[in-house]
């Protein structure tokens, strides 16, 4: 399929020919390049243009301004010449003696002098810059000069007319007279000068203005002109050839490798277009091989799910059979002993010398048979399938079963067993496992803490629960260990090997399956300990029967 579109064919041969003749354009990098060159050069220009004029407009505002602090001081020295008048002639008029003259003339006659230093340092600074300007703002700028200096001398004779002595009042108003008809047209004079420089410079600032708002529609015309050529002439037909790739890549990606780009043009584009070619080609042979290798996949997959399927046939099959055997061996054990129970009890109910074996065979069968129904409960408890019977268990009842079962274990330990009095209370709970982890809490207090030689059991009770609570005087448990303690398979580190039993993961699982909680304290505090030893206490609290059930 050829993805050669009209438009990029009439592009491509409108810019061939300058390609051809200027070799090194043939790298779309180069006409970026050259593009972005000719671009940042336009804006180069239009800044320094700008730059130029905002010169110019900020020489004439500097201009505008001196004109405009000039105006103020000649403003300012109009008034400080009309003070000097007007003290001049009341001094003259009060007849007043030379010194009094020259004292009241004296503060008026410094501003003046200090106005007119003001004015002569702005004429300097002005003359200095006015050597880049035109003759006729140096002549204006020497006439301003000469008025001030002539407006200097009138005012210096007229004080020492005052000043002097044996001056008539006549004399005096005549020198009067005189500096006011110098001053005054010398001061218009320069004040005009200053009132048309600020106008010429206002007209200059207007057609600065006018220049540089020309030069910006011009320069934003030319702009537009070459971002559109640039456009037009290099980037639009390249996002043209852009989509021509486009689409090619979708129909990659759609699974459809027969295509062919256009490689007229020799460029970046064009060499990612060949290498599209190669790419799509090359994808065209993997897809074969692929698609072969998937059909060859499933079958092999197809083969190994049977095989598989088959094998957990085979494993479910072996557990059944595993499960019947395991209820088989249960059966035959229970059978027996259940012979063994009867001919205990036909025994027991004979002569009197055999009664006490007889009563010894029943209380071994007996435990033999709960350690059968243990057996039993542990395989179910271990596949999810146990089944709790909670009912109504008597606290004194559940005692002595406990003291029965550890009876013996507890004088092979040479150990002495401690059984609180319980309260004349009802659990609710399953007897045979609750009996369980409590022997088997017991059974972990001999293994672990034989060396103190006492273990106690006691009862306490509150308004809905009771708790049981095995205590020994042991070495305790460290702290390390405490967290892991009911954890599956967990032993404590200073533990020998676990015999039988249900453990005290399965323990802590049967209490909390009894809305229980079982409770872990060592080393325990001295009122609560047994002896010397850092000792462990194990509390179980369990759920109290209802209240009927108490009864």
């Amino acid at each position: 399929m050829d993805e050669t579109s009209p438009h990029s064919a009439h592009n491509a041969g409108a810019t061939g020919l300058s390609r051809r003749r200027l070799p090194w354009l043939r790298s779309l990098k180069a006409r970026l390049a050259l593009g972005a060159a000719l671009l940042g050069g336009g804006t180069l220009l239009t800044a320094a243009i700008l730059w130029i004029g905002m010169e110019e407009v900020a020489t004439h505002l500097d201009k505008a301004l001196a004109a405009e602090a000039r105006i103020d001081a000649y403003a300012t020295l109009s008034a400080q010449a009309a003070t000097y008048l007007v003290i001049a002639s009341e001094a003259v008029q009060s007849d007043l003696p030379a010194a009094a003259r020259e004292e009241r003339i004296q503060p008026i006659s410094g501003l003046l002098h200090t106005t007119f230093a003001a004015l002569h340092r702005d004429l300097e600074h002005a003359l200095a810059k006015s050597q880049t300007m035109s003759l006729d703002d140096q002549s204006r700028y020497g006439t301003q000069s000469l008025g001030l200096a002539r407006m200097e001398a009138l005012l210096e004779n007229t004080t020492r007319a005052l000043a002097a002595e044996g001056r008539d009042s006549a004399a005096l108003r005549t020198t009067i007279d005189v500096f006011s008809a110098g001053f005054d047209p010398l001061l218009a004079q320069a004040v005009n000068t200053e009132l048309l420089l600020r106008n010429e410079i206002l007209t200059g600032l207007e057609s600065q203005r006018t220049v540089l708002r020309l030069t910006a529609i011009a320069i934003a015309t030319l702009t537009v002109l070459a971002v559109a050529a640039f456009y037009f002439a290099l980037i639009r037909p390249q996002f043209a050839r852009l989509d021509t790739l486009r689409r090619a890549a979708h129909q990659i990606g759609q699974e459809n490798f027969a295509i062919s780009l256009p490689a007229g043009d020799i460029d970046e584009i064009g060499d990612l277009y060949a290498e599209t070619n190669r790419m799509a080609s090359a994808l065209s042979v993997r897809h074969s091989a692929v698609q072969a290798e998937w059909l060859r996949l499933n079958e092999t997959i197809a083969r190994r799910t049977e095989a598989l399927r088959t094998a957990n046939a085979r494993l479910a099959e072996i557990d059944e059979n595993r499960r019947r055997f395991f209820a088989d061996v249960s059966h035959e054990l229970r059978t027996p002993l259940t012979v063994i129970l009867m001919e205990a009890r036909i025994g027991a109910e004979g002569t009197e010398d055999p009664r006490s074996a007889f009563a010894t065979i029943e209380s071994r069968a007996a435990r033999l048979t709960r350690r059968i129904e243990d057996l039993l409960r542990v395989a179910r408890s271990e596949s999810g399938r146990l089944q709790l019977d909670p009912q109504p268990v008597l606290l004194t009842r559940l005692f002595d079963e406990i003291q029965q079962d550890v009876a013996a274990e507890i004088d092979s330990a040479g150990m002495k067993f401690v059984i609180g009095t319980p309260p004349p209370l009802r659990l609710s709970a399953d007897a045979n496992w609750i009996r369980q982890v409590l022997v088997s809490l017991i059974r972990n207090a001999i293994r672990h803490a034989r060396p103190g030689g006492r273990i106690a059991l006691s009862a306490a009770y509150e308004t809905h629960s009771v708790e049981i609570s095995v205590i020994d005087n042991g070495n305790g448990i460290a702290p390390a260990d405490q967290a892991r303690i009911f954890d599956r398979f967990a032993q404590g580190g200073n533990g020998g090997p676990q015999g039988f039993g249900i453990g005290l993961a399965l323990a802590r699982w049967v209490v909390e399956e009894h809305g229980g909680e079982i409770i872990l304290t060592s080393p325990l505090p001295r009122e609560d300990a047994l002896g010397n030893g850092a000792g462990t206490k194990i509390t179980v609290r369990l759920p109290r029967a209802k209240p009927e059930s108490n009864a």
